[in-house]
C-alpha cells in the first residue's frame, strides 16, 4: 500500500527519509536481538509458548515491514518494469503486483513457519538447545542491526 501511495518513492528519493528508516530499522533489530538474548538468560525450564493476541502479531509484522527499506527499494527497482501507462491506471497495476507479492510472501513465509514448527519440535524439552537457539537468534539480530547501521548509504548517481 505504501508503494501505491508513493511512499516508497519518497523514501528512495529522500536521503534523509531513507537514513531515518534505516536507523530506526537497525535499532529495532538490535532491540529484538537483545530481547531474545535476555530471554535466553532467564530460561530455566521449557514452558509452553505464550500465544500473543492476533492484533499484537499483526502490529509487530506491520512494524517490521514498515521499517524495512528493502521492500521500498524492491517496489521501485523491480516492479516498474511490469507497469505501463497503456494498460490502465498505474496505481491499480501497482496494487495488483503488490497483492501478488504478498501472496508469494505468504506462501514462502508459510513454508518457513512449517519448517520452524518441525525444528521447534526437535528442540522441545531441551533447555540447553532452546537457550543456544535464542542466543544465536539474538546474536544474528543484533549483528544485522549493527550491520544495517554501519553500512554507508550510497546514492545512485545518474
Amino acid at each position: 500500500m505504501a508503494a501505491v501511495a508513493g511512499l516508497s518513492a519518497i523514501v528512495v528519493a529522500s536521503a534523509l527519509a531513507f537514513t531515518a528508516l534505516k536507523v530506526v530499522g537497525g535499532l529495532y533489530l538490535i532491540h529484538l536481538g537483545i530481547k531474545s538474548i535476555r530471554s535466553a538468560r532467564r530460561l530455566t525450564a521449557i514452558t509452553p509458548p505464550v500465544i500473543k493476541p492476533e492484533r499484537r502479531l499483526f502490529a509487530e509484522a506491520f512494524t517490521v515491514n514498515l521499517l524495512n527499506p528493502k521492500v521500498a527499494i524492491f517496489f521501485l527497482a523491480f516492479l516498474p518494469q511490469f507497469v505501463s501507462n497503456s494498460r490502465g491506471p498505474v496505481w491499480s497495476q501497482t496494487l495488483v503486483l503488490g497483492l501478488v507479492y504478498i501472496a508469494l510472501g505468504l506462501c514462502s513465509d508459510g513454508m518457513y513457519a512449517l519448517l520452524g514448527s518441525r525444528i521447534g519440535s526437535w528442540f522441545g524439552g531441551h533447555v540447553a538447545k532452546v537457550r543456544a537457539l535464542r542466543y544465536a537468534e539474538g546474536g544474528i539480530l543484533v549483528g544485522l542491526g549493527v550491520l544495517t547501521l554501519a553500512l554507508p548509504h550510497r546514492r545512485a548517481t545518474k
